[in-house]
């Protein structure tokens, strides 16, 4: 299943929804692409909506990885959401649940961003 991304926006937070897999090859490129996208529309804060993501491989990772160094290279910060089962999962065996910030409620991420900025 192709990747598909749509961006919302709640205050100062892009929120981006994801749906499909995160495998090598095109659907890497429209993360990437996204992300990109965001941070050179002047977005600091980026949540990615993980809730519709069934699968992600090793370039996948490496990817989500790749978004993280960029943001935060340019003074942003970049967070996920909804991580499901087998993602947890993988964020425990990797351990990039020390990088990444995950959430389960959309409300405690979005507040996570501000209360950051406040510290």
């Amino acid at each position: 299943m192709a990747l598909t991304a749509k961006t919302r926006n709640i205050g100062n937070v892009a929120i981006l929804d994801l749906n499909g897999k995160i495998t090598l090859g095109e659907n890497t490129g429209i993360l990437r692409d996204e992300l990109n996208s965001l941070l050179a529309q002047g977005h600091k804060n980026i949540l990615l909506n993980m809730g519709g993501v069934s699968y992600v491989d090793s370039a996948g990772l490496g990817e989500l990885v790749g978004a993280y160094t960029t943001a935060t290279n340019q003074g942003g910060s970049v967070k996920l959401l909804h991580l499901q089962g087998k993602m947890k999962d993988l964020m425990q065996i990797t351990k990039l649940h020390t990088i990444f910030a995950a959430f389960d409620d959309e409300q405690a991420a979005v507040s996570s961003f501000s209360a950051a900025a406040k510290a």
